[in-house]
């Protein structure tokens, strides 16, 4: 059984399927079509790496040349008064988990107004969204090796705080399935929406701790307090420390992480009400 024929078995009632208003009905219909979902990802990570010579290894090409030349910027051309020893495993275990957040956002403005089969199946509409985050979810799970390894190269210690990587990851799931929900509905009514996330992702790489810790920030006081509370709002804040504190467990802040979890709590809440009220709308435009 394929994705295509999975999705495409409803396809005659899909096109007169009633669209479903309340968030229990539709959590309970995307819990049935979870196989489907499942199918949907092996797909996409299928088709993005079949004919590729390096496969899987290109989801971390990316991050890891850009680590590399912001390692060797700070390292060895400015005198780094940032961050933390080892520097490298430092940005990586940052520039990683960002790398997903970044893509999942980006590509949310076209995950239903670029796929042909929303209108044509009965599958919940919130599934060609959740492909996106957990594909690339996945891929960010195949990165941690790297971290892995740079942690043995340099010989450094880890932390039972390790295992906070795990409500990390639920954290940023639920961060980002609240986004791509609220960028993909509105990126299906609006040509300018991808724009427009290219260049607040580009804002939101500097004003989260990849390059910098959290620290640098909390304990840094030339910055004016409404400015480290503004800071402290953004929900990437709290999910790069819990990535962090298996190998520093310095960055760990405990009311940065429930700010975070408010806030990814927030996004999902608001993202899926966005996508529900406009469902109807999105599928006359598409």
């Amino acid at each position: 059984m394929t994705a295509s024929s999975a999705a495409g078995g409803d396809s005659a009632a899909g096109s007169r399927s009633r669209i479903v208003d309340g968030p229990a009905s539709r959590a309970a219909a995307l819990w049935r079509k979870r196989r489907v979902l499942l199918l949907l990802v092996r797909r996409d990570l299928k088709v993005r790496y079949s004919d590729s010579i390096l496969g899987y290894l290109w989801s971390i090409l990316d991050p890891l040349l850009m680590g590399m030349i912001y390692w060797f910027v700070f390292t060895a051309i400015f005198r780094r008064s940032v961050g933390e020893d080892p520097y490298i495993l430092f940005m990586m275990a940052g520039m990683l988990p960002f790398h997903w957040f970044h893509n999942a956002v980006n590509g949310a403005a076209t995950a239903i107004k670029g796929e042909r089969l929303v209108r044509s199946t009965a599958l919940p509409r919130e599934i060609w969204v959740l492909r996106l985050v957990f594909s690339k979810g996945m891929e960010y799970l195949f990165s941690l090796p790297v971290l892995a390894a740079f942690a043995i190269g340099y010989l450094h210690g880890v932390s039972w705080q390790i295992v906070l990587m795990i409500p990390a990851i639920l954290i940023q799931t639920v961060l980002v399935t609240g986004l791509a929900l609220l960028i993909s509905a509105l990126g299906a009514l609006a040509r300018d929406v991808d724009r427009v996330i290219r260049i607040l992702m580009r804002f939101m790489f500097y004003a989260t701790p990849i390059i910098y810790g959290l620290n640098d920030v909390v304990r840094n006081r030339h910055i004016p307090q409404f400015l480290r509370d503004i800071y402290a709002v953004n929900p990437m804040t709290g999910i790069i420390a819990l990535y962090r504190s298996g190998f520093f467990p310095l960055e760990f802040h405990w009311h940065v992480v429930i700010s975070s979890v408010i806030g990814s709590i927030v996004a999902l809440a608001v993202g899926w009400w966005v996508f529900i009220r406009l469902e109807g709308t999105v599928l006359k435009e598409i």
